[in-house]
């Protein structure tokens, strides 16, 4: 345990999305990062968006995701903090992954939550509640949270469910920008929001956030950076903390 002194944070793998070409590379990869960072990781931060869907059924698992799941195990058993906040695409994690894995699920209201970490002060979420989001997102995300319609939802079958969701999220993802960009209106929101978060509190070091599918790396303030953890689908780039610095960086 001695040389466990870094804390990590990454996000936006979406393991299962059928616009990836090669699921088991792609999980391999992740996998072999977890492991790699196993003798100096003291906690690691999974910022949302790890699976491209998930729904806890009380008696079904979704296949898929073994190697995955088992290092985390493993990293959990080895006493690894594990903390895996839900994103727009894993929204419905309960406590199927939290017992089973021996995880923390972390579901934060406002746009996420302020940690500390060896004593300096940390914003953490998935970032796509930060900053005011468009009326029709809004309703759309407040309609995925709705415990009625959850329970409305889990009485679906899941091979009806599963194929709906997994097209419902390769369509959104072709309708993107072939390279992901922020900019525009949900620049302005999020620098907004960036803005209030420090000035609500000055003793706030870090925002750190996914969702964008950007790395990013800039101030906001004089004491205050936004740290944007791009994506494990083409960028590869995480943040590590070993309690003096923090850094972006690519695998």
């Amino acid at each position: 345990m001695s040389g466990r002194t870094c804390t990590y944070f990454l996000s936006d793998a979406h393991l299962g999305a059928s616009y990836i070409t090669d699921p088991r590379a792609h999980e391999e990869a992740l996998v072999a990062f977890l492991q790699s960072i196993e003798p100096t990781a003291k906690t690691v931060y999974l910022l949302g968006d790890i699976l491209d869907y998930w729904f806890e059924y009380r008696t079904v698992v979704p296949r898929g995701y073994v190697r995955f799941f088992g290092q985390l195990a493993r990293m959990a058993d080895s006493g690894i903090r594990i903390v895996w906040f839900t994103g727009n695409h894993d929204i419905w994690l309960f406590d199927y992954l939290r017992d089973e894995l021996g995880i923390e699920i972390a579901d934060p209201a406002g746009g996420g939550m302020t940690v500390e970490i060896d004593g300096v002060r940390f914003f953490l979420g998935h970032g796509d509640d930060l900053g005011r989001q468009p009326l029709g997102y809004r309703l759309l995300r407040r309609t995925f949270r709705c415990r009625f319609l959850q329970k409305l939802y889990s009485g679906i079958h899941p091979r009806w469910t599963l194929p709906f969701a997994h097209g419902w999220s390769s369509h959104s993802r072709k309708a993107a920008p072939p390279e992901p960009r922020l900019e525009g209106r949900a620049r302005t929101a999020l620098e907004v929001a960036c803005r209030e978060l420090a000035s609500a509190d000055p003793a706030l070091e870090y925002i750190v956030i996914g969702h964008h599918h950007v790395a990013v790396d800039e101030p906001v303030t004089a004491s205050c950076r936004l740290i944007i953890l791009g994506d494990w689908i083409k960028h590869r780039t995480y943040a590590v903390f070993d309690g003096h610095e923090m850094r972006l960086q690519a695998r």
